[in-house]
């Protein structure tokens, strides 16, 4: 009867009650019976959101200042071989949260200190039918979310191999991207902006030699990935910690969903997991100003504190080398055209015939060691000092570097000498060919070869297909050797500038002897044909999110045939751009990549080089917009000058900067190096005009950048008030 009178009532309400009870269990088989459980951010401004579906599927949601980032996106991984996949019937078996709060200095870096703040939930899960438990670990900044899966010892789960991660990232609408297409072996692309729904599309009208994977979805892209929604947010996906496991890359489905997609090994695995055992974390950074996204350190406070506990020998380096002769095609790396059959130990090459083009010999090296001693480098880069690249440039599979047998006219010991009379530093160079097991199996007797030569930092390199069996750069088996190479590197207190290798994670806060990476489309590739003018105005917000760049900027002869007539390749950038990137594209390893030459022709534009730090007490975020500028202000380290770098993108523009960050009360000169009214990266790259003036932290600059152009400035404490 109480039935009967509720249908009674009305109409209205019968409807009422009837959409009411369709939206409840609606919600119930999209939510479950679970309660959500809710994290913020320190400041309030982030609220993550979890729970568990009707089925056990674990979700999460994330809203920054009340505007969805994530929406709801399930979590888990596919397991090969087992019946059961770690993707549902779970329940909580224990919610756990804590804040934690610390300030550590790092060995070098942007800024002096760096506090490591965030609130952490991590969700105890246990699967009902296998009984196995996984942990499900978050940690909430002010800039953003960091989380991964971790997997405890238990009896029901001690080996697996994961078949797939995942991991989604739901995105809240169609936004505007900066990607790179998805690819197991080179992140070397010049990025593409676009709408979501368009990467597709564009993605297979672009298609390169280089994108050779098949088994690469039609719409992954690499990771960092940076984004702009259309109501001004800006996010960032990423990893960070990358240890032990496969490198992440993000499938875009029609909806607007991202699912991580890991590199496979050589027969297609994605991860060999023993527990007790951690995945890297997934990382979504975010905020409204896109400062913000260049000076969070979030992606290095997911890593571990420093594992060296002696840092003194590691020092940031500013240095010169034999490599961008070779690289615009003016010399070349192999010592002879003969292209002997290389035999380790019995090859004389003394019998050989020079080529008369091998930038590694010792006339030439000791060129550039005088130039770094005048001009106070610290160092000098040698590529091509070593027995094996004419077997390497496709004469013979045999892969026969070792390292330590130079050339007949590379004279170790006489340019170790000399090298150190100057108070000069050679940086050893390491070409692998991908030969990755050679390489170990030589390492530590190529170290120790270092050590006794004086050689305290290493250019590694990984060009070409991974051998024995064809692995992929970024599996699992080929991260843990580049951890392996880093470690082994730290046990004889040499510095690692890796080229070619996994882009970074942050893992430079745990080992900074990794004090450098390439690991993206480098200044080579102005000589391979050029890259985008704004591409310096994307890296700084993708590639550097994860630690610095070897970039090698510095090139002031924009016309590439000037030094090969053969390469008609053109440098898309203005001279006092290539100024600029020793600001705004951070790291403690800073090439003057051009020849001495060049440098001597524009003497008054070099001195910037000269005088630019290359490690850091603060930094200042002044101007940004993705793919347009980036504008920033760095303080030298334990001085008190500043340096200013602006690179521009397609679009003349006028920068509006003011010094306010520096010491009130006090006066510094300017030196102002800018492009001239006339200038463009391709009709008119160096054209330049320099200006002096006294400063203040009342000043405000309106500085003219042209397109592919940008402006530098050094400020000098004079004592002055």
């Amino acid at each position: 009867m109480l039935h009967y009178k509720i249908l009674r009532i009305s109409n209205t309400s019968f409807l009422f009650i009837m959409k009411l009870t369709f939206l409840l269990s609606i919600s119930f088989v999209l939510f479950g019976a679970a309660h959500a459980q809710q994290l913020k951010s320190p400041d309030g401004n982030f609220i993550l959101t979890f729970m568990l579906r009707a089925d056990g599927t674990p979700v999460y949601s994330l809203a920054y200042k009340s505007k969805a980032v994530i929406k709801s996106s399930k979590l888990g991984l596919e397991l090969k071989r087992d019946k059961k996949s770690l993707l549902d019937d779970f329940t909580v078996v224990d919610t756990a949260t804590t804040s934690f709060d610390e300030t550590w200095k790092p060995v070098w870096g942007e800024v002096k200190t760096i506090r490591n703040h965030y609130n952490e939930m991590a969700v105890t899960l246990n699967q009902k039918e296998t009984s196995r438990q996984i942990i499900i670990r978050f940690r909430l900044f002010d800039d953003g979310l960091g989380f991964r899966y971790e997997f405890p010892a238990q009896k029901n789960l001690v080996y697996f191999v994961i078949k797939e991660e995942r991991t989604e990232f739901a995105m809240a609408g169609d936004h505007t991207a900066y990607w790179i297409p998805g690819d197991y072996d080179t992140q070397e692309y010049d990025y593409t902006t676009s709408k979501l729904s368009e990467i597709k599309a564009l993605m297979a009208k672009s298609v390169t030699e280089n994108l050779s994977q098949t088994t690469i979805p039609a719409t992954a892209v690499q990771t960092s990935l940076m984004m702009k929604t259309n109501d001004g947010l800006f996010i960032n996906l990423h990893e960070a910690a990358l240890i032990n496991y496969a490198c992440m890359h993000l499938r875009l489905d029609d909806n607007m969903v991202f699912e991580s997609w890991l590199t496979p090994d050589a027969i297609g695995d994605k991860g060999y997991i023993q527990a007790p055992s951690v995945t890297p974390w997934r990382t979504v950074i975010v905020s409204d100003d896109a400062r913000d996204i260049l000076a969070s350190k979030m992606t290095y406070n997911l890593n571990e504190p420093c594992k060296i506990k002696e840092t003194g020998w590691i020092k940031p380096v500013k240095y010169v080398g034999v490599w961008w002769e070779m690289i615009t095609g003016k010399s070349s790396w192999s010592y002879t055209n003969d292209y002997p059959a290389i035999e380790i130990g019995k090859t004389d090459f003394t019998k050989a015939k020079p080529n008369g083009t091998h930038g590694a010999n010792t006339a030439n090296v000791k060129k550039y060691i005088d130039f770094a001693a005048q001009n106070g480098f610290d160092a000098v880069l040698v590529e091509g000092w070593n027995i094996g690249w004419e077997d390497w440039f496709g004469h013979s599979k045999d892969y026969v570097f070792d390292f330590v047998t130079p050339y007949p006219d590379f004279h170790v010991k006489e340019l170790r000498d000399y090298a150190k009379s100057k108070g000069i530093k050679i940086i050893m160079h390491h070409e692998t060919s991908g030969s990755v097991r050679n390489y170990e199996r030589h390492m530590d007797t190529a170290y120790k070869f270092m050590k006794a030569n004086g050689y305290d930092a290493v250019k590694s390199g990984y060009v070409g297909n991974i051998l024995p069996r064809g692995e992929n750069h970024y599996s699992q088996w080929i991260i843990n050797h580049y951890q392996y190479a880093i470690e082994k590197a730290a046990e004889y207190k040499i510095m690692v500038n890796a080229h070619e290798a996994v882009r970074p994670t942050g893992i430079a806060r745990t080992y900074p002897n990794l004090i450098g990476n390439e690991a993206a489309r480098g200044t080579e590739y102005q000589a391979f044909g050029g890259s985008k003018p704004n591409h310096v105005t994307v890296l700084p917000f993708t590639r550097l999110i994860g630690g610095p760049m070897d970039y090698t900027p510095g090139i002031f002869e924009m016309d590439i045939s000037k030094l090969n007539p053969k390469n008609t390749s053109h440098v898309n950038s203005t001279l006092a751009n290539q100024l600029a990137l020793y600001v705004t594209m951070y790291s403690p390893l800073q090439m003057a990549a051009d020849l001495p030459e060049n440098y001597n022709r524009f003497r008054d534009a070099f001195q910037f080089i000269k005088d630019v730090a290359v490690d850091w007490d603060d930094s200042k975020y002044l101007e940004a917009a993705p793919g347009d500028y980036i504008t920033v202000a760095r303080k030298a380290k334990g001085k008190n000058n500043w340096f200013v770098g602006n690179v521009n993108g397609y679009q003349a523009r006028t920068s509006e900067i003011t010094l306010d960050f520096l010491d009130a009360g006090k006066s510094y000169m300017a030196t102002i190096y800018a492009d001239a009214l006339d200038a463009h990266y391709k009709t008119n790259p160096q054209a330049y005009r320099i200006r002096k003036m006294m400063v203040n932290n009342k000043t405000k600059l309106s500085q003219f950048s042209a397109p592919g152009g940008g402006y530098a400035i050094s400020i000098m404490a004079t004592g002055k008030k």
